[in-house]
């Protein structure tokens, strides 16, 4: 089996000549790529009640912060088409509430549901019509976040130079999106300028997103690309042989804070050791203007058999626990800049630039 990506018309995935988004809706039904096969194996994952979503995002068969929060939406809109009439409000309310709860530190999530939920309830009591409202405004949701990384990819490309040597965490591409990506994004974009890039891929223990998933997005665009472990980043900044960082991230506080995946915050410090800039890149749906800073952010804690285990090799001593948290907080002083569809912002003014781009 041949895998590429789409590198003419735009950043869909390709596979055996048919593209593919990681996340999109058909006839009533949710489907996702499940991430958890690849890169060894593909298999499209259709889903038709919003529980049946609520554990795809558990298990993270869809992962990435607008990835979610895409599947989120769609989750509602299938909660609310088959809410019953006679307890049409409190179902969808309890189902609401279920979704978000699925994973709490990824902002999208929160935001994909709320919105679909919200427009919904509009139309209460004209319960068919709030079933259609709910399929358009999920989808309308999902088209702005996919619009959002396309233009960002874009927008922050000048940022790379020539030649330039990246580091890279987790996976913040297509795969981690619906489409084009975040931090790939803005790589794909300098890749196909016919800019010279090497991307060190970070690992991303325990779940291996940038091993696996990263690594394989980079390797069918033809980016040159090596796979370091999480802890060999301190040397090849020692080195110098790192030029800049760009992450996505999961959410992002007023103040400029950020969660991303466990790991990003000891390279950012790296990155602010050895004076080297460290971007951010992420559609509107990953700002949370409701958090002040990133003390207020909730952090996921996974299962400890993600690191004691892997299939069924016992990879540490058993009678050992594990603490298994799957974000970090990146304080705003670490950050050079944030790379958004509205432009490029300084973490402290990022927020409310948004904010008032959205109320524009």
């Amino acid at each position: 089996m041949k895998w590429s990506l789409r590198i003419d018309r735009g950043y869909n995935m390709l596979i055996n000549g048919i593209e593919y988004k990681s996340v999109w809706w058909e006839d009533g039904s949710v489907c996702l790529i499940d991430q958890n096969l690849l890169p060894f194996a593909f298999q499209v994952v259709k889903l038709n009640d919003f529980p049946q979503v609520i554990k795809a995002i558990r298990d993270m068969t869809v992962r990435g912060a607008p990835a979610i929060g895409a599947a989120g939406a769609f989750a509602m809109a299938l909660a609310v088409i088959a809410a019953p009439d006679d307890k049409f409000r409190s179902s969808i309310r309890l189902a609401h509430d279920q979704i978000i709860a699925a994973r709490p530190t990824a902002i999208d999530l929160n935001n994909g549901v709320s919105y679909v939920y919200e427009n919904a309830l509009r139309f209460i009591p004209d319960n068919g019509h709030c079933r259609q409202v709910a399929v358009l405004a999920a989808t309308e949701f999902v088209d702005r976040s996919e619009h959002d990384c396309r233009i960002l990819g874009a927008i922050g490309e000048p940022l790379i130079p020539d030649g330039a040597r990246i580091l890279t965490h987790c996976n913040a591409g297509a795969l981690a999106t619906v489409d084009w990506g975040t931090a790939l994004a803005v790589i794909r974009v300098a890749h196909r300028k016919g800019k010279r890039l090497f991307v060190y891929v970070s690992e991303t223990r325990p779940r291996l997103q940038g091993a696996r998933l990263t690594a394989f997005e980079l390797q069918q665009e033809g980016i040159e690309h090596a796979i370091i472990t999480d802890s060999a980043a301190g040397y090849y900044f020692w080195k110098n042989e790192i030029d800049l960082m760009i992450t996505g991230a999961d959410r992002i506080c007023l103040n400029g804070d950020i969660a991303n995946k466990i790991g990003t915050y000891d390279k950012a410090v790296l990155a602010k050791e050895h004076k080297i800039p460290f971007y951010v890149a992420a559609p509107q749906t990953t700002f949370d203007l409701a958090c002040m800073n990133g003390k207020h952010i909730p952090i996921e804690y996974r299962s400890p058999e993600e690191i004691t285990r892997f299939g069924d090799c016992q990879l540490s001593n058993p009678d050992s626990p594990a603490f298994n948290p799957a974000f970090d907080i990146t304080p705003a002083r670490l950050i050079t800049a944030f790379i958004t569809s509205k432009g490029i912002f300084k973490p402290k003014e990022a927020a409310h630039l948004i904010h008032k781009a959205i109320e524009n």
